[in-house]
């Protein structure tokens, strides 16, 4: 019998609440085989990041040979791509090799609000998106895509302009939504169009440094067993609620913590 294997291809977070470490926690803990392509190198804790210090270009595709030329994956989840030529070396790699269960993250601002993507990386990443399996902004990086606002009351609709757009599935992920008891994740199959809404209760905690990582993480660990996009999506967003109950109360520095990735799944 063979691993689950899946890559993960992100940027490292000395904090251990999101990017790699949150990748590898998560991929772990759902019965997934991690393997890592670090495209950065950070300097943050739980208030802030300091510094972002982009590993270089050929030791990133040293690493992508390494891996792909070794290892066939069942899924590979993207986080922080950080520039322009990262993006397009990584897009060159996974074509090269013939990856196609692919799970983006857009990784366009950390939780504290610095950019980590530049504005140049992010109007070619429009253009990587339609090669994408999944999709998986949040609200604001849904709105940069978009470039409208958007709210509880137009989700529906912006989802499925997002795929119309992109010709990808997407998860356009609630937890920026304000005023919300509940939490809405709406996903958009690209084929029929069709619109699966994911509810949970909000948790009321600071605890949520790295969801989008953990989320998207999960997602590709399940597309990996081979569950549809659909039952993935469903089996990621309801680990990551428990992963946040879980970890509620747990005391981690002076901001926002992480999730509990070891809850019970």
């Amino acid at each position: 019998m063979n691993y689950n294997t899946i890559l993960t291809i992100a940027g490292s977070d000395s904090g251990g609440g999101a990017g790699v470490q949150a990748d590898i926690k998560t991929i772990s803990a759902n019965g997934g085989y991690a393997a890592t392509v670090i495209t950065a190198s950070t300097a943050q804790n739980t208030q802030t990041v300091l510094d972002v210090y982009p590993l270089p270009l050929l030791h990133i595709e040293a690493q992508l040979d390494a891996l792909l030329s070794d290892i066939e994956f069942n899924a590979v989840k993207i986080g922080m791509l950080y520039s322009l030529e990262i993006l397009e070396l990584v897009e060159q790699k996974l074509e090269e090799y013939g990856v196609t269960k692919i799970v983006l993250d857009p990784v366009m601002l950390s939780t504290s609000g610095k950019r980590l993507l530049t504005q140049e990386a992010i109007e070619r990443l429009k253009l990587f998106i339609p090669k994408l399996y999944l999709l998986t902004p949040n609200i604001p990086e849904a709105e940069i895509l978009l470039d409208k606002k958007i709210l509880k009351s137009n989700l529906e609709e912006s989802a499925r302009e997002l795929t119309q757009k992109y010709r990808v599935s997407v998860l356009l992920k609630g937890g920026h939504l304000e005023n919300s008891n509940t939490l809405i994740d709406t996903l958009c199959i690209k084929d029929t169009l069709k619109i699966i809404k994911i509810e949970h209760q909000a948790i009321d905690t600071k605890n949520t440094h790295g969801t989008g990582c953990t989320l998207s993480s999960a997602i590709a660990t399940y597309i990996g067993f081979g569950y549809s996009l659909e039952e993935s999506v469903k089996k990621g967003c309801s680990y990551l609620h428990k992963a946040i109950v879980s970890g509620k109360d747990k005391l981690l520095g002076k901001g926002r913590g992480g999730v509990n990735h070891f809850c019970i799944v």
